[in-house]
């Protein structure tokens, strides 16, 4: 049996929350590629306290912290893309955990997931912490549509990476130990909510994303079935000089982000 956790707290939503179909003016073409993402751009993936880490202490068998490790993870690529490589550990993502979530190491009582929306506001108010002490904080989010995928595919083209949570079916562990990707299979029974980053696609088919220490491949209906949430994130840290890696300046990016 797996001892990967999951640990995203069922979606919620609020009627102040920027939409990205509001925001989103058609006139505006973007041509998104069939095949992008930098996920190439780090080295190694962690397991950031998501299941057994050692770097969290000696024998540690994870956590459901689920949304700071998928939080760091997107971090690790924006600054990877920026010229600036941030490290992180699993001992800095349970800290998170800890912080916004309430959750205590080894107390299994304390270990109820989280809210995507109170990381992503703690993410931009106060920023994650990496190995070296130093904050790494959103510049801003905005909502997708769930299961939206050329709403996905536009988002994570402009920004890198889009944060989502799904519903996380019976057959997903199976398909991930086996090395398979994410498709939907008949029958199979929701678990309870996981969060990954969306960092690319490589065909029509499927998309990657990157979770339990290694990149990971969802079919589109796999996300059109189980997305019950999705972010936009906009991270300053992922220029360099002062523009995208698809060469979008940080002027640009904020109207792109504010205008689209």
């Amino acid at each position: 049996m797996s001892e990967l956790r999951l640990g995203k707290r069922p979606a919620t939503h609020d009627p102040r929350d920027l939409q990205y179909a509001h925001l989103r003016d058609e006139t505006v073409k973007i041509r998104v590629p069939a095949h992008f993402g930098h996920y190439r751009a780090v080295q190694q993936w962690q397991m950031l306290g998501n299941g057994p880490d050692d770097s969290v202490a000696p024998g540690f068998g994870g956590a459901g912290d689920c949304v700071f490790a998928g939080g760091d993870h997107e971090t690790m690529l924006w600054t990877a893309e920026g010229g600036n490589p941030a490290t992180f550990t699993g001992k800095q993502a349970i800290a998170d955990y800890s912080a916004v979530a309430g959750y205590v190491l080894n107390d299994p009582n304390t270990d109820q997931g989280t809210n995507v929306r109170d990381a992503l506001n703690y993410r931009r108010q106060t920023g994650l912490i990496d190995a070296n002490g130093h904050r790494h904080q959103l510049g801003a989010y905005v909502a997708l549509e769930p299961g939206n995928y050329d709403q996905l595919m536009e988002a994570c083209y402009l920004f890198s990476a889009v944060g989502i949570g799904i519903e996380f079916p019976s057959s997903a562990m199976g398909q991930f130990d086996a090395g398979k990707p994410w498709t939907v299979v008949a029958g199979a029974q929701v678990e309870g909510g996981h969060y990954v980053p969306v960092m690319g696609r490589t065909s029509a088919t499927y998309i990657e994303v990157v979770t339990w220490a290694r990149v990971q491949k969802m079919s589109r209906a796999f996300y059109e079935k189980y997305c019950d949430e999705a972010w936009a994130l906009l991270s300053p840290e992922l220029l360099s000089g002062g523009k995208s890696p698809e060469g979008f300046s940080l002027a640009q990016l904020q109207a792109d982000l504010a205008n689209l």
